[in-house]
């Protein structure tokens, strides 16, 4: 027979790990906030990046080791590197980017329509597709690592009017992102960037540190997370690029938000094949020869 125990200690937030979603378009500056908000959490960083991608290109940020993915992009090989980081003991891992896990080559959507050929049948498909997809995400919330992933979202372009000039311009947006749809449930945070001054505003904030704010991610925005994911609340400290706490809504112009982007000292290499570091070069095998 069953006895229920008395439940005698209070729910507490201590030392939880960061699940963080950065979503836009192409140049919405994804990968750069990521390694701000890395550096700000403190400790070793591994970054999954896909072949030929934008890891190798931010040396500024902070020092990080990179892993970089064949294709195809299977979400077994995503695993692998997270599991593989992990055991290196990296404290924070970013994932650059999960859409490819997705819509790319390798990726669920391609698995699905390779399996609908074969058995004839869209939902027998996709039957065995949705547990590779859910064995990533299950990777992604059980990890002992602080996990940021970077998501590619549709883009589009819209007919906006100038406030300065009074002039109407084209301006890149982002849509849908490139991802199944209710991955963003699974993260503490979701930050959506836009193209023109690379701010943020979040879609989803568990934290509240974020609510009715838009402002330029950067090393603090990694500071405020990390306190409160140690039980803080995060009161009266920055959480972007701009000296005030975050910018109001309406409080200040992009072009303001533009300006007041940092200009970190450059670090010595902390590339995979330039320092040498053997913990991600085991990933670097697995998932080349996959």
């Amino acid at each position: 027979m069953y006895t229920s125990k008395k439940i005698s200690q209070q729910a507490k937030r201590q030392q939880s790990k960061l699940r963080l979603a950065l979503i836009g378009p192409s140049g919405a500056g994804k990968t750069y906030s990521a390694l701000l908000i890395g550096k700000g959490l403190g400790g070793s960083i591994a970054m999954i990046d896909r072949e030929r991608g934008s890891g190798n290109l931010y040396s500024d940020p902070a020092n990080y080791d990179i892993c970089e993915l064949q294709p195809p992009f299977e979400p077994e090989k995503y695993v692998q590197a997270i599991q593989e980081a992990e055991k290196a003991g990296y404290d924070t891992i970013i994932i650059d980017s999960l859409s490819h896990a997705w819509a790319r080559q390798g990726g669920i959507l391609e698995y699905v329509d390779k399996a609908t050929q074969s058995l004839k049948n869209n939902f027998a498909a996709w039957r065995e597709a949705s547990p590779k997809h859910n064995t990533l995400v299950d990777a992604l919330i059980q990890s002992k690592a602080h996990i940021i992933g970077t998501v590619r979202s549709k883009t589009a372009w819209d007919v906006q009017k100038d406030e300065r000039s009074g002039k109407t311009k084209p301006v890149k947006i982002g849509l849908a992102p490139v991802q199944r749809e209710g991955l963003e449930f699974e993260f503490t945070c979701v930050l959506e960037l836009a193209v023109e001054g690379h701010v943020a505003s979040a879609s989803k904030d568990r934290t509240s540190l974020f609510d009715n704010q838009y402002f330029v991610p950067g090393v603090e925005t990694g500071k405020a997370l990390l306190d409160w994911l140690s039980g803080g609340e995060g009161e009266g400290q920055s959480i972007g690029q701009d000296e005030p706490t975050g910018v109001r809504l309406g409080a200040c112009t992009r072009s303001l938000m533009r300006e007041s982007r940092q200009t970190i000292n450059r670090p010595r290499s902390a590339f995979l094949p330039c320092s040498g570091n053997l913990a991600l070069e085991d990933v670097l095998k697995i998932t080349s020869g996959m």
